[in-house]
C-alpha cells in the first residue's frame, strides 16, 4: 500500500474547490458521469484504430445508491487506469487525462471526448468526505484502489477488480445526504446527462413482453426486469437532417420540453464544421405577443453534456425567445463549465445562428407562403425583435418580414410600397404608412381611412414602436402614422383643401365657447374644415407623444421620462358638421355646455377612454336628453 501527498500547489485544494470553483454542488454528478463517458469513448477510439486489442462490446455507465453504507457509485466499462495513470491523472491535479489523451490522439476529438478540466473529478469532494477509485486498465496491468478523505493525503494499493473500467465510490457527507435519494439522482441525471452518448443505467424497470403470434387468447404476457436506461444516447441533433422526418423533430421537441403540449411551428437544424464545430436544433414555438423568455429556454450542451440554459452571448438576444438545443465543443467555459467566457468564437457562433435563422425564414416564405402567413402572428415578435436588434438580420428581413392589413392581407415591405405609393404619398412626396394597433378600439378611424381607399396595417406586437423607428430611419422617405393620430386629411395631406361653411368670426366664437367648457390641460382644440359627413368631434393623440410613451412601456431607455407626461389629446372639431352650427345657434349657455360635453364624451367613448365619474355623468346626461 502506497501513501503520498496529492501534488497541489496549495495546502489544501478541497476548500477552494468547494468555495470558488463550483457554483452549484449538484454538478459533481455531471462531472463524474462526463469522466465515465470520456473513458468509454476513449476505449472506443483506441479499438477503432487498433491500438486496444480488446472487445469494445456495448458498454454502459451505471449509477448505484447504497443507502445503508451512505455511498454513491459511478461505474463505467471504459479505458480504466493503471497505477501510473492514477498517479498522473488523479494525484497530479495540474494534468488532465482528457487533455493529454487528445494531444496524443488529435482525431479523438471527433469521438466527442469532453474532459477538458482536470479538476472535474475533485468536484466529488463537495458532497463526499471520502472518495474511492477502483480501476482496471484495458491492458493486462493489475487493478488498483485509490482513496482520499479530503486531505492532501491519499492511499493507493492493489485491488481484486477483474473487469476493465472504473468505479468511483463517494462516501456521502452528512450535509449532502440528499444525494442518496433516488429522486434526486434521477433529477440530476435527467438534467445534465439526458443526452450523453453512452447509455446510463439507473436501477431496473419492469417491461411487458408482447405475446408471440398464435398465442392462446387466455395467455398472459410475460413481465421481465430490464436495465433502466435513463438517457437517450442518440438525440436528434446528433443525426443528419436527411435521417429525420417532421415527426422526429416534433418528438424531440416534446422530449426536451415534456410539459409543452403545443407543436412547434418551425425548426432549424444547425450543423457547421468550420470555422467552429456546432450542431443543434432550434424550434419556433407559438408565441403570439408573448415575450416571456423565462420558460423552456434554449439548452446549451458541450458534446451532449448539459452546461446551462443561460445562453446569452451565444444566442442573439432575439432568438432567446426560441427553444431547442445548441451543442458545441468550441464554446469556452470556465473550470466549472457553468459560465461562458468572452471569446471571439462566441461572436462567430452568434453570427452564424443569426444567418441560419434568416436563411430559414427566406426558404419557408418561398416554399409555402400561405402556410407562412398563417403562422406569422405566432412568430412576428421574434422576427420584429431581430429586425430591431441585429443589423444583418434586418438587411435580409425584406424577404420574409410581413406587414398584415386590418383585412388580413399580408405584404412584404416592397409589395406594400408598390400597393400604396400612388394613393398614400402626401403633397411633400413622402409615403405615409397607416397602421392600427387595435381593430376594435380604432374602428372609426380605420373605416374613415378605408373610405378614402387607404390601406391600414395591423401592427399590434408590444415592440412595434421600436420597429417603426428602425424602419423610418433605415428606409428613405417613409413615415408610419397610427390611424387615430389625427384626422385622416392631416395624416396624408393632399393639395386640395375643403372650404368651411363658417366665417372666420364664427370660427373664433366657436373656439372660445369650446374652451370655456373643455379642460385645456388635457385637450388642445383644433378646428378643421372637414366633410359634412365626417365626425363632428374627434379625439386624436399626436403620433410622436403616443409613440414615445409606448416605447417607454416596452423599455425605451432614453424615452423613459415620457411615461411621466400627462395624457394629452387633440380635439378635432369639424366646422362643417351640423353640430358645430347647432352649438353656435344655441343661446342658452347651459344647453350649449351640455351639447359640448355630450359630444366630447362620445368622442372619448370612441377612444375607450370614457371611464369612472365621467362615464357615470355621461349616462345620466344621455337619459335626461331623451326624456
Amino acid at each position: 500500500m502506497a501513501k503520498g501527498n496529492i501534488n497541489v500547489s496549495v495546502e489544501n485544494i478541497f476548500p477552494l474547490i468547494k468555495k470558488f470553483l463550483y457554483s452549484d454542488h449538484e454538478i459533481f454528478l455531471r462531472e463524474l458521469v462526463s469522466n465515465a463517458t470520456d473513458a468509454t469513448l476513449k476505449l472506443k477510439h483506441l479499438t477503432n484504430i487498433g491500438e486496444a486489442k480488446v472487445e469494445y462490446g456495448n458498454p454502459m455507465i451505471e449509477i448505484k445508491i447504497d443507502k445503508e453504507n451512505k455511498t454513491l457509485h459511478i461505474i463505467d466499462q471504459g479505458i480504466g487506469m493503471t497505477e501510473e495513470e492514477v498517479q498522473k491523472y488523479i494525484n497530479e491535479v495540474a494534468f488532465s487525462g482528457a487533455e493529454d489523451f487528445i494531444s496524443k490522439h488529435k482525431d479523438a476529438e471527433k469521438e466527442g471526448i469532453i474532459g477538458h478540466f482536470g479538476l472535474g473529478f475533485y468536484s466529488s469532494f463537495m458532497v463526499a468526505d471520502k472518495v474511492e477509485i477502483i480501476t482496471k486498465s484495458y491492458t493486462d496491468t493489475p487493478a488498483v484502489r485509490w482513496s482520499c478523505d479530503g486531505s492532501p493525503q491519499f492511499d493507493l494499493g492493489p485491488s481484486d477488480k477483474t473487469d476493465r473500467g472504473t468505479e468511483i465510490i463517494l462516501h456521502i457527507a452528512e450535509d449532502s445526504v440528499e444525494f442518496l435519494e433516488e429522486y434526486k439522482i434521477r433529477e440530476l441525471l435527467l438534467k445534465y446527462n439526458r443526452f450523453m452518448p453512452v447509455p446510463i443505467k439507473f436501477g431496473t424497470k419492469e417491461e411487458t413482453l408482447p405475446l408471440p403470434e398464435g398465442a392462446d387468447k387466455d395467455a398472459k404476457p410475460e413481465k421481465v426486469t430490464v436495465d433502466n436506461i435513463i438517457n437517450n444516447p442518440n438525440p436528434a441533433w446528433t443525426k443528419s437532417p436527411s435521417e429525420l422526418k417532421d415527426e422526429d423533430y416534433k418528438a424531440f421537441y416534446h422530449e426536451l420540453y415534456p410539459m409543452q403540449f403545443d407543436e412547434p411551428l418551425f425548426y432549424i437544424h444547425l450543423n457547421v464544421d468550420y470555422p467552429f464545430h456546432l450542431t443543434g436544433i432550434l424550434f419556433f414555438p407559438k408565441l403570439g405577443n408573448n415575450i416571456n423568455i423565462e420558460k423552456d429556454k434554449i439548452q446549451l450542451y458541450q458534446n451532449q453534456v448539459f452546461v446551462t440554459d443561460e445562453v446569452k452571448g451565444i444566442v442573439p438576444d432575439f432568438l432567446m425567445l426560441l427553444r431547442g438545443v445548441i451543442d458545441s465543443p468550441d464554446i469556452p467555459l470556465n473550470v466549472s463549465r457553468s459560465y461562458l467566457q468572452a471569446d471571439g468564437a462566441v461572436k462567430k457562433i452568434s453570427s452564424y445562428i443569426t444567418k441560419k435563422v434568416a436563411d430559414k425564414m427566406v426558404s419557408l416564405m418561398n416554399e409555402n407562403r400561405e402556410d407562412y402567413e398563417k403562422k406569422w402572428n405566432d412568430i412576428k415578435v421574434v422576427i420584429e425583435y431581430g429586425m430591431i436588434s441585429e443589423d444583418k438580420f434586418f438587411e435580409k428581413s425584406d424577404k420574409f418580414a410581413l406587414y398584415p392589413t386590418v383585412d388580413g392581407v399580408y405584404y412584404t415591405f416592397d409589395e406594400l410600397k408598390d400597393k400604396i405609393k400612388n394613393n398614400q404619398t402626401d403633397k411633400e412626396g413622402k409615403l405615409v404608412i397607416l397602421y392600427a394597433s387595435n381593430i376594435n378600439e380604432q374602428d372609426q378611424y380605420i373605416q374613415t381611412a378605408k373610405s378614402k381607399g387607404y390601406e391600414v396595417l395591423l401592427l399590434d406586437s408590444p415592440i412595434v414602436p421600436h420597429l417603426i423607428q428602425k424602419l423610418e430611419t433605415s428606409k428613405e422617405n417613409i413615415s408610419f402614422v397610427r390611424v387615430d393620430a389625427d384626422h385622416i386629411n392631416n395624416l396624408i395631406k393632399k393639395e386640395e383643401e375643403t372650404t368651411s361653411i363658417l366665417s372666420e368670426d364664427e370660427k373664433e366664437t366657436l373656439k372660445k365657447e369650446l374652451e370655456e367648457t373643455i379642460d385645456s390641460k388635457t385637450y388642445t382644440i383644433a378646428l378643421e374644415n372637414l366633410g359634412r359627413d365626417d365626425a363632428p368631434f374627434m379625439l386624436t393623440q399626436p403620433e410622436f407623444m403616443r409613440r414615445m410613451k409606448d416605447m417607454q412601456q416596452t423599455g425605451g431607455g432614453m424615452y423613459g421620462m415620457m411615461g411621466n407626461f400627462p395624457e394629452m389629446y387633440n380635439l378635432v372639431v369639424n366646422t362643417n358638421s351640423p353640430l358645430a352650427s347647432e352649438i353656435l345657434s344655441k343661446e342658452d349657455k347651459t344647453d350649449k355646455a351640455q351639447i359640448i360635453k355630450q359630444a366630447l364624451d362620445l368622442a372619448k367613448l370612441s377612444q375607450n377612454i370614457l371611464k369612472g365619474k365621467d362615464l357615470t355623468d355621461f349616462i345620466k346626461r344621455s337619459f335626461e336628453m331623451i326624456k
